[in-house]
């Protein structure tokens, strides 16, 4: 069994109290998780807390792509989509069941942001900055060409379209099996551990005191360096523990919002990157049984736990939809779930939200505090090895740390890894002969390839070990039993939402799902009355959130 189980978890938090750490993360979004494997991968000792759930702030409330940054073209911010863009492609090497490719179409209309001569030209320029390769490349379409690709489109304004390669991710799925490989090699992390005091020595950090809210004691954590990617919550924890914070630097949260609808809603063929008249860029992605839109970008000045889908986010998107697929005629009542996230940007006086810089920034304070806030998903890897360095850099003068190079690029996450999305592909239709036995379709086993990889088939066994019952409560405890025991599951929000997926994009079985999948719980963690009403309580307004702007 790996080390990364909740069933260990009293060892786990008596071995951060026992231990002395070389790096303590604090933040388990992808951000931190990814600083906790370039870091242990490089020599480090390392230790990661998260407050709430791995994932559970940004890192579960993207877009869902690890995309070559096209937008950033129009900003001639070309240093970006050139990193990013040669990321992606390191990322679907390391998980290619994770990142997987997904063709894009970019309509050309009358009046658009994007013209034939600027979408051939800054494509092209694209896929030289992003290192694209072979079928990849972009296409240009004309009228006739872009409207067998997707029927959808506005015929009367339609020019042609430019036709390329983005690919597709779960977000919350990638920050876990980053995190899990971190800790197959040799990190030790602890989700539900909230850091409530910094500890110094002659002002200096070294270490934390961190109130694990499971076993419900404090602990403190040794370590020789700090990292904060607490990501919208950079300057609460440098404001309110920081000795010393000079907030020279700050940041400024923008809000994103999808909407999900059904695929019959909203039937398009491929993902579609489209704009709206105000300028903006939208993006229509089919996934599953469903199609999501997204994403708004709006400033956000409230606390990062109080944001939500509002009337106004989910009437614009509907609109920008109609607007570009005007067959379609969506509605309030058609939308099944939604999401709203925080991006962690850095304050530039005078800025909009869309014209804040993507870049990550890292804060240094003198207290020895690193903080690092900006990047995107895409860009993880590097903002961990930007961060990594700066610790090496410290560590060889202070403490005589001696790393090794970044190993990163060249690990697989997860532990028994495909070679290319060919295999992938060829695995699905391994063994998607007996999952037909069993009531599934091939759609049903790519979306669980596509989130567990080869552990699917430790899924399947447990899904063939259990009483018979309805075929999909079956599956979710099934899914439930790998994620308490191998990825920390300990609320069943954790499950609904970051594991599985199914609260966004199977919402249409919650319903079925709630109750046989709360009484598991209460049989793995022996919850008493009481505990299980509060826990019903929670995931029914979680249930309720997804579409409570109406």
């Amino acid at each position: 069994m790996e080390p990364f189980s909740n069933l260990h978890r009293s060892d786990l938090s008596d071995e951060l109290s026992s231990e002395s750490f070389d790096l303590l993360v604090i933040g388990g979004g992808i951000t931190g998780s990814g600083i906790a494997l370039d870091a242990v991968s490089r020599g480090l000792k390392v230790a990661l807390v998260e407050q709430n759930d791995f994932a559970s702030g940004t890192s579960s409330k993207s877009t869902k792509l690890i995309h070559g940054g096209l937008r950033y073209l129009k900003q001639f911010d070309f240093w970006l989509v050139h990193e990013i863009g040669s990321e992606r492609a390191i990322l679907h090497n390391l998980a290619p069941h994770l990142v997987v490719p997904d063709k894009m179409v970019l309509p050309i209309v009358e009046n658009g942001t994007y013209g034939s001569w600027l979408t051939s030209i800054g494509l092209k320029i694209y896929d030289i900055l992003a290192d694209v390769e072979g079928d990849d490349k972009r296409l240009m379409l004309d009228k006739k060409e872009a409207l067998e690709k997707e029927p959808l489109l506005p015929a009367d304004r339609l020019e042609g379209a430019g036709f390329y390669a983005e690919y597709r991710t779960d977000d919350a799925r990638l920050t876990i099996e980053v995190l899990k490989t971190a800790v197959r090699h040799g990190a030790l992390a602890l989700n539900y551990a909230e850091v409530k005091e910094l500890l110094y020595n002659d002002d200096l950090v070294c270490g934390a005191m961190v109130y694990d809210k499971m076993q419900q004691k404090e602990i403190r954590v040794n370590a020789k360096y700090i990292v904060n990617a607490t990501g919208p919550w950079v300057d609460d924890l440098r404001e309110h523990l920081d000795h010393r914070i000079s907030l020279l630097k700050r940041l400024q949260l923008t809000k994103g919002v999808h909407l999900v609808f059904p695929n019959a809603k909203l039937p398009v063929k491929h993902s579609v990157y489209f704009d709206v008249p105000d300028g903006r860029m939208i993006f229509a992605i089919p996934r599953g049984h469903v199609t999501y839109v997204g994403t708004t970008d709006t400033k956000f000045d409230a606390e990062p736990e109080t944001v939500t889908t509002d009337l106004v986010d989910a009437l614009y998107l509907i609109n920008a939809v109609n607007h570009m697929f005007p067959e379609i005629n969506l509605e309030l009542e058609d939308v099944i779930s939604s999401w709203a996230g925080l991006r962690p940007l850095i304050y530039e006086e005078g800025k909009t939200a869309g014209e804040l810089s993507r870049k990550d920034e890292i804060f240094e304070s003198s207290t020895g505090l690193i903080s690092i806030a900006g990047g995107k998903l895409t860009g993880y890897r590097k903002m961990a090895e930007r961060v990594v360095d700066l610790v090496a850099k410290r560590g060889s003068r202070v403490h005589d740390l001696q790393l090794k190079p970044v190993q990163t690029e060249t690990i697989p996450l997860t532990k028994e890894p495909f070679d290319s999305y060919k295999e992938v592909k060829a695995y699905i239709n391994q063994i998607l002969p007996e999952w037909k036995s069993y009531g599934f379709n091939k759609t049903d086993v790519t979306s669980m390839v596509q989130c567990y990889g080869r552990q699917t088939e430790l899924i399947f066994e447990k899904f063939k070990q259990l009483p018979d019952s309805e075929t999909q409560i079956r599956l979710a405890k099934a899914e439930l039993w790998f994620g308490v025991q191998y990825e920390m599951v300990v609320h069943p929000l954790d499950f609904f939402e970051r594991r599985s997926g199914k609260l966004l994009f199977d919402p249409f079985h919650l319903d079925l799902l709630k109750e046989p999948i709360l009484a598991e719980f209460a049989a793995y963690f022996k919850w008493n009355s009481s505990t299980l009403d509060r826990e019903r309580k929670v995931l029914e307004l979680a249930f309720k959130t997804i579409t409570d702007f109406r």
